[in-house]
């Protein structure tokens, strides 16, 4: 996949962003358990990064996804994980179905301040028993008259205390679980919806994430997303994106942990001498930076299959598996190194640490992602 100016223009903007605007108050926003999401899309909005591939009609610039690659490559220079997941969810998460699948009034009334950062989206797909089994959702969406009617709960829902509006996956009609779930945007200021308390994580501290109930909440049947029906399909699309981004948007934050570990143990004398001099320290992290490549590899691999309108669900499948592992060896790896100093809650290798054990569990787990790829391969069971 070749880079272009352009290109490289979006990463310069991005990068300026970051250091500007998000990385002097990570610290901050990881204490209080919430960033100002409205505040920090607006900056995004403002420079058109949250419309890359979406539409030039509805605020988008209508590029292609390596455009979106490069853009996602930069967000692992955010110092919290749960910031740079955050506008994941806003840009390759909540808002693709409805860019591509939305009626022209929907987009207007939606997209478009998701564009300019006026709106923040948020995906609401799983719930309490249903994570990366999807089809198993319970929550309802009913006619009546010219109305969903809706009832149910969602659960690890990103965004959610601070989204103007989710995008919510919910079964309407019919017994086939894979043909009778629809897509539907669902206004959060909508009588019948309330919020758990913030969820208390593990990592992604700086990310709002609540349990969201729904009760009898009553939106047009225009808000639904496309075809009726076709949610679970339309999720199904989403979740490429999702996967191809979070593998993009570990690579930098995975050589930053590397980087990060050279110049610490570059200057960290044990015995007399740099902890960096010893071979198995600087073996182990030219490996560690081998194996970045190797997935940087793959996923522009995917990437360029994706924007060529290849089925990419093998090689984005393999990408998410391979980056949500490769993140826990490289933040682990280093860590041990930094000795006692890693083992401190602020210390910039345990926040990745923290931050991305989520990438093996979110938008699919490990075991979804193999049982894909083994669908693929033509050795799943029963096949």
């Amino acid at each position: 996949m070749r880079f272009t100016e352009q290109h490289d223009a979006i990463r310069h903007t991005t990068q300026q962003l970051i250091d500007k605007e998000i990385n002097p108050y990570w610290h901050e926003w990881e204490e209080a358990g919430i960033f100002p999401a409205h505040e920090v899309f607006k900056k995004f909005g403002d420079l058109g990064l949250l419309g890359i591939t979406k539409p030039e009609a509805y605020g988008g610039m209508g590029l292609d996804y390596s455009y979106e690659v490069a853009f996602s490559e930069e967000l692992g220079l955010i110092q919290s994980g749960g910031v740079s997941m955050a506008l994941g969810v806003q840009t390759d998460m909540a808002t693709p179905a409805l860019a591509r699948h939305g009626s022209d009034e929907l987009r207007s009334e939606f997209l478009a301040p998701a564009i300019s950062g006026d709106y923040v989206a948020s995906i609401a797909v799983s719930e309490p028993h249903a994570g990366s089994d999807v089809a198993a959702i319970k929550t309802t969406a009913k006619k009546d008259g010219d109305d969903y009617v809706i009832n149910g709960s969602k659960m690890w829902i990103t965004n959610s205390t601070q989204a103007d509006f989710l995008c919510l996956l919910a079964n309407t009609e019919g017994d086939n679980k894979h043909m009778n779930k629809s897509l539907i945007i669902v206004p959060t200021n909508t009588p019948g919806i309330s919020f758990s308390e913030r969820l208390n994580k593990l990592g992604m501290r700086s990310s709002d994430t609540a349990q969201i109930f729904f009760e009898n909440v009553r939106v047009p049947q225009r808000y639904r997303i496309g075809e009726e029906g076709m949610g679970f399909v339309y999720q199904m699309e989403q979740f490429q994106e999702e996967r191809l981004y979070a593998a993009a948007g570990l690579l930098k934050s995975m050589e930053n942990c590397i980087n990060k570990t050279i110049e610490y143990t570059r200057d960290r004398y044990i015995f007399g001498k740099p902890v960096l001099d010893s071979q198995v320290v600087h073996f182990r992290l030219a490996e560690l930076q081998t194996e970045v490549e190797a997935l940087r590899a793959l996923t522009y691999d995917a990437v360029e299959g994706y924007i060529n309108g290849e089925d990419v669900t093998l090689k984005a499948s393999m990408a998410k598996l391979k980056s949500g592992r490769l993140i826990r060896e490289v933040s682990d790896s280093c860590l041990q190194y930094w000795g006692g100093m890693g083992f401190m809650w602020d210390n910039p290798i345990a926040q990745v640490y923290r931050d991305g054990r989520l990438t093996s569990i979110g938008g699919g787990a490990d075991e979804v992602m193999l049982s894909i790829i083994a669908k693929k391969m033509d050795i799943f069971p029963g096949r």
